[in-house]
């Protein structure tokens, strides 16, 4: 049984991305909070839950019951309390394990998401470690690798000859989600995949190597608002672009819960958990974006597609920027997510026009 909540709260908690502005949070910096003292006598895991949804729910901390029914689940070697027979809920748990139980719990209280604080979390069908301050994937990221996987499997009008290999660049790797899964999900596919961040790169060399998939995944240290020529000379016109690029609007950034962002007593945002920098995506929340479609053009090879989770309100604005900025790329569509919400652009790199007709402004 996988991780998973449909809890749209419970999504929000561990950290999913604002699709339009909120109420600025109004808390100030996280208090560092107490643990309960550990019991006198023996408790079975089923005691333990109660008793730490409890002190969740006391502390304002967001989906008490999962929370505390996940991390016990964790020490108990399973991903779900489902999972678990009643037998093993109802045995008394050793020393050890109450401890390891109270040690874990006691660090969600400072709001430490949970996929930090048990150091793994499922991500369709992979499970992938997790550490701050890389970002953790979202629900609608799985969505986002669905969308791709249907594109390439169906083998839809992306103009790629039969016998050419499939190639995709990930930009903003964090866990290495993306390009891991799309790489299980498709055997022939190989991969390549940069971050801003070491500590990004040095996770998805972790998990690719737990996987088994390092030998069909090129991870490079890069940034790509700085790095674009380093980039370019690295690699070679993929078939494929992805992204779940930093998409927040600056303004909506204060928004966040405290498992990401907490405010200090002048009103200065400070970083908590994850890193802001895989989240902030300026004033309009297009910075990186722009930056990856203005290079779509020369990283695609003929009529490649480029992939993005954006915010609700992008689709329209991308579509109106590409058409005035970027030549040889047309932004074909916006898919919805599971909510209704437009979340993913879809563009393709257009066939290059030869003679008279080059400057017609002609569109495939």
């Amino acid at each position: 049984m996988w991780r998973r909540s449909l809890s749209t709260s419970y999504y929000r908690c561990f950290g999913c991305r604002s699709s339009g502005p909120k109420v600025l949070w109004k808390s100030q910096a996280v208090r560092t909070c107490s643990a309960p003292a550990l019991p006198a006598g023996r408790i079975t895991p089923l005691q333990a839950v109660k008793l730490w949804k409890r002190r969740f729910e006391e502390r304002g901390v967001t989906e008490p019951e999962q929370s505390s029914q996940y991390i016990i689940a964790h020490l108990l070697g399973a991903k779900t309390i489902e999972s678990l027979e009643q037998e093993r809920l109802t045995e008394f748990l050793s020393r050890e394990q109450t401890e390891q139980i109270w040690k874990l719990c006691t660090t969600r209280l400072s709001r430490m998401p949970v996929q930090y604080v048990i150091e793994e979390w499922d991500f369709r069908d992979l499970t992938l470690k997790m550490r701050p301050p890389v970002f953790i994937p979202r629900p609608e990221t799985e969505e986002l690798v669905e969308l791709v996987l249907n594109d390439l499997q169906m083998k839809t009008e992306m103009g790629v000859p039969a016998e050419t290999e499939p190639t995709c660049l990930e930009v903003g790797c964090g866990s290495g989600a993306i390009s891991l899964s799309l790489l299980k999900s498709l055997p022939q596919l190989k991969g390549v995949t940069l971050d801003q961040s070491q500590d990004a790169v040095d996770l998805t060399r972790e998990n690719a190597l737990r996987l088994g998939l390092e030998d069909r995944l090129e991870i490079h240290h890069i940034d790509v608002m700085k790095d674009a020529e380093t980039l370019l000379s690295l690699i070679r016109p993929v078939t494929t672009l992805v992204s779940n690029p930093p998409y927040l609007f600056s303004e909506d950034m204060a928004s966040l819960e405290p498992e990401i962002l907490s405010v200090c007593f002048c009103c200065v945002l400070l970083p908590r958990f994850e890193d802001p920098a895989a989240l902030d995506g300026g004033e309009d929340g297009l910075k990186v974006i722009k930056q990856i479609l203005t290079l779509a053009p020369q990283i695609l090879s003929s009529y490649g597609r480029a992939y993005l989770e954006v915010d609700p309100r992008h689709p329209p604005l991308i579509r109106q920027w590409v058409e005035g900025n970027v030549d040889g790329l047309q932004f074909k569509e916006a898919r919805h997510d599971i909510t209704g919400r437009p979340r993913f652009c879809i563009l393709q790199k257009e066939e290059v026009k030869q003679g008279p007709q080059a400057g017609s402004g002609l569109r495939n």
